[in-house]
């Protein structure tokens, strides 16, 4: 491969692996330690749970862990012009919202701007404090022939890539550590340092100590990761319009305990969507009255609302004259030559070149097109489309190859510009390896900070075969080094006090009822995962043991716990053709609701929904766990023979089932003790947990109701006692303490009244409590959340065990079916109610003129 970014040797002409940048005492890696590590990489990514694209089309991060390297004379430059690019832009800005004399004085063409999607008149006029306009600047660069920087597009709207950038930076650093180590490199925090400190700045004067969030489309989102990570990073909750209402000219976040004030909102949603009353009609992505609470003052959105008309072509040709205008200064990081097609001369030049030019589209909602690709038809009907609308169009030269960064199409208005894809063609599922000879972009990213602009020490690169540097078709992140000398660290800020910690933990958001709800589903599904593979384990092992005997007691205790699996998931009196499940489809399955694997699924979805909230270490186990359900997925596995257990819809087979169950189990364990460990017992910590009782609770009751109530013999009775308590993990304390008495009585004692088991019921209910009792209320009261509670612990406080296993005329035990029933239907009452009191959600808000069908995400163009 040829490093077509790295300066440290001739540009476009270093061999990759020549390491001569390293300092003289570090070893340079071998090809064979270059493999390993990206490998190792792949597999950090993946357990770090690192992916691109939307909810249901969710890729791979793919990186390359060789560096791109770049001089500190070079990356000074560098600094410099992009510095410069920064404050121009942050002019232009504030004159189009402004004074607009660059629009009088035509030194922007008016018909350009007024006509591009990004321009605002709605927000006209409208000032964030602090002195800049324009907070958070991105830049897409590639090297020209020659090795001379051009800028091949600004993102203004809503940069994305600087959490994708920080856990690339911490990939590599693991992955190729003795090199990390031994180089002197730049660090990426003091970016970070100076956003979160900007964020305070811009907030409304009223905001002695504002509450700041980031705004997100949700997981719909391509770079849904990206924006947790980075929620993460600074300390930020993460919310969705849902989450949000404006009321009495404020914005407020609607959180468990009531409405909490937002001063600052960080935004990763297109301008244009973010309010549906004065914006975009028909928007769920937006909060109807947040461009008032703006212009009222009690509001600061970073970047402002209307920054995406700097991403506009024809300001990009326009701004070597404006540099000169404006700041009285040369631009510092040319651009790459960019025509704007209103003009008569450049309209000329494009379309006598329209063969050699990248073709751009004023506005990112259509794509860009190569010229040098279209046969002459194509081109013939391009140039009629451009005659007919120049001012609609720009035409850009070809850079160090013909490097054209691929605007969003879908989800633009998610505020995901493309900033960087997975590295590997989709779906490749290999570990992300050099590509050939082709084209490299960097983005880099500058925040305003004290009056100039803090830029990130390096940024992200993607090289590709070229010459579109896309997610879509296979581009490779690389992280970026800047060679420093013996520069340490920036410092951090002065050390803060005790009034000041103090302050900004009483200012932190509360948990939205978004967040609640899926806090508490990941609990439910976690807990429900472990309690099916559990089940499913006693199974395969008594399979094993009897399937060869259905005659026999165990045999038939088999045929019990089968069928009570099977019946969790498929009603047999349901008039339906659907067989019922296999085993294995029971195992691994992600279609088949109820099934371990769908369980994950859920799990994970979940979790990532709440990335903010969690440790990086929960989605280790949680990637280990969907590879070992995959693997086992893909081998397909037929079973030999059948198996007549007297339950016809018993189609079972094992094989291969012990192992994953196992590796499943000790992923489930180490998300449990991951939480119990480090998770604050806050809000989040009482909700999660409260989902992980309820769902143990109604899976005690489920699973004794199905196997315990007979009617069946003493010697069926007793394989099924060893099952069920081996099931719940209680078999080492049930044999230590009932010694010979181990019947039907004692495994209620245990599984049911035995406050002190952790698997008990009663223990579930007295921390189910505790955890209600730690979550506030917002919906409406708690009486009856409370009383179907309270029921099911006074059936429990009531329940004599002996009484309960008393057998009647047909061998069946009636009054303990008959409590279990009434305890079973009270605790899914209580889970719908927890749901009705904590998690009510809004009504979608629409424009009045607005078609009902109208305005939906998937529309969105």
């Amino acid at each position: 491969m040829i490093d077509v970014l790295s300066s440290a040797g001739p540009p476009g002409t270093r061999p990759e692996g020549t390491w001569h940048w390293l300092p003289e005492q570090a070893d340079a890696p071998s090809a064979a330690d270059l493999d390993r590590a990206r490998t190792e990489a792949e597999a950090l990514l993946a357990d770090h749970g690192v992916t691109y694209g939307a909810a249901d089309e969710l890729e791979p991060w793919r990186l390359d862990p060789t560096p791109v390297v770049l001089g500190e004379d070079d990356w000074s430059g560098l600094e410099a012009g992009i510095t410069q690019r920064a404050e121009l832009l942050d002019a232009v800005l504030q004159d189009l919202y402004g004074a607009r004399r660059l629009l009088t004085d035509t030194l922007l063409p008016p018909t350009a701007v007024v006509a591009h999607p990004g321009f605002l008149r709605a927000v006209d006029g409208l000032r964030l404090p602090g002195g800049r306009e324009l907070v958070l600047a991105s830049t897409d660069l590639a090297r020209d022939d020659d090795g001379t920087w051009l800028s091949l597009a600004d993102r203004t709207q809503a940069p994305s890539g600087a959490g994708y950038t920080m856990e690339g930076r911490r990939v590599v650093a693991q992955v190729l550590a003795s090199v990390y180590r031994a180089t002197p490199i730049a660090r990426l925090g003091p970016f970070f340092r100076a956003l979160r400190q900007t964020l305070h700045d811009v907030a409304p004067p009223s905001a002695s100590a504002p509450r700041i969030a980031l705004l997100t489309p949700g997981p719909g989102s391509d770079t849904a990761f990206d924006q947790a990570y980075l929620a993460s990073m600074l300390g930020l909750p993460l919310v969705e319009a849902s989450d949000l209402v404006v009321r009495d000219g404020r914005l407020w976040v609607r959180a468990l305990g009531g409405t909490e004030p937002v001063d600052v909102l960080l935004r990763r949603v297109d301008a244009a969507w973010c309010d549906p009353l004065d914006l975009r009609s028909g928007s769920r992505l937006g909060v109807p009255g947040l461009v008032r609470a703006v212009r009222g003052g009690t509001l600061s959105v970073v970047n402002p609302l209307g920054s995406g008309v700097l991403e506009n072509p024809a300001v990009l040709a326009a701004l070597p004259r404006l540099a000169r205008t404006v700041l009285d200064q040369d631009l510092l990081l040319p651009s790459a030559p960019t025509w704007w097609c209103g003009e008569a001369s450049s309209l000329s030049h494009v379309l006598a070149h329209l063969d050699e030019l990248v073709v751009l589209p004023l506005s990112r909602e259509q794509d860009a097109v190569l010229g040098w690709t279209l046969d002459a038809a194509a081109r013939e009907e391009l140039a009629a489309r451009i005659a007919a609308e120049p001012w609609q169009w720009a035409g850009q030269a070809r850079v160090g190859g013909g490097a054209v960064v691929e605007p969003v199409g879908p989800d633009e208005a998610a505020g995901s510009d493309e900033a960087a894809g997975p590295g590997a063609a989709a779906g490749s599922g290999e570990p992300a390896r050099p590509v050939g000879p082709g084209v490299g972009v960097l983005r880099t990213f500058a925040v305003a900070h004290r009056g100039t602009y803090t830029v990130m020490a390096g940024g992200l690169a993607r090289v590709a075969h070229g010459p579109v540097v896309s997610s879509r078709t296979g581009a490779v992140a690389k992280d970026v080094w800047v060679l420093s000398g013996s520069t340490p660290d920036a410092a951090p800020e002065a050390p803060e006090g005790v009034t000041e910690v103090a302050a900004a933990r009483r200012t932190r958001l509360g948990v939205s009822s978004r967040t609640a709800e899926n806090l508490f589903w990941m609990g439910r599904y976690a807990e429900r995962a472990e309690d099916q593979a559990r089940d499913l384990r006693v199974v395969v092992d008594r399979w094993d043991d009897f399937h060869g005997r259905p005659r026999s007691a165990g045999g038939r205790a088999l045929a019990v716990l089968v069928t009570a699996l099977v019946d969790e998931l498929h009603d047999p009196d349901a008039a339906s053709e659907q067989p019922a499940p296999t085993l294995r489809e029971i195992a691994l399955d992600r279609g088949l609701e109820g099934s371990i694997a769908a369980s994950v699924r859920g799990l994970g979805q979940a979790a990532a929904a709440v990335r903010d909230q969690l440790s990086t270490d929960t989605f280790g186990p949680l990637a280990r766990i969907e590879r070992a359900l995959r693997s086992e997925r893909a081998r397909q596995r037929i079973p030999e023979g059948g198996l007549d257990l007297g339950v016809d819809h018993v189609r079972a087979a094992t094989a291969g089932l012990r192992p994953v169950l196992d590796r499943t189990l000790e992923g489930l364990l180490a998300v449990a003790g991951t939480i119990a460990e480090g998770l604050v017992r806050d809000v989040g910590w009482h909700l999660l947990d409260a989902g992980r009782r309820l769902e143990r609770a109604q899976h005690v009751v489920a699973s004794l109701r199905r196997t315990l109530v007979g009617p069946d013999t003493r010697t069926v009775e007793a394989h099924l006692v060893d099952s069920v308590v081996l099931a719940h993990e209680s078999s080492i304390t049930f044999r230590r303490r009932y010694g010979d008495h181990t019947g039907v009585p004692a495994v209620l004692d245990l599984l049911l009244l035995d406050e002190s088991n952790p698997r008990s019921l009663a223990f579930q209910l007295d921390r189910l409590a505790h955890d209600l009792a730690g979550i506030p209320m917002r919906a409406r009261p708690t009486d009856e959340r409370d009383r179907l509670l309270a029921q099911v612990r006074d059936l429990v406080a009531e329940l004599d065990p002996a009484a309960a296993a008393a057998i009647d005329e047909n061998g069946r035990r009636t009054r303990l079916a008959e409590l279990l029933d009434s305890m079973h239907w009270r605790l899914l009452a209580l889970a719908d109610e927890i749901e009705a009191v904590h998690f009510a959600r809004p009504v979608a808000a629409r424009a009045l003129d607005d078609p009902w069908d109208a305005g939906d995400e998937e529309d969105v163009p």
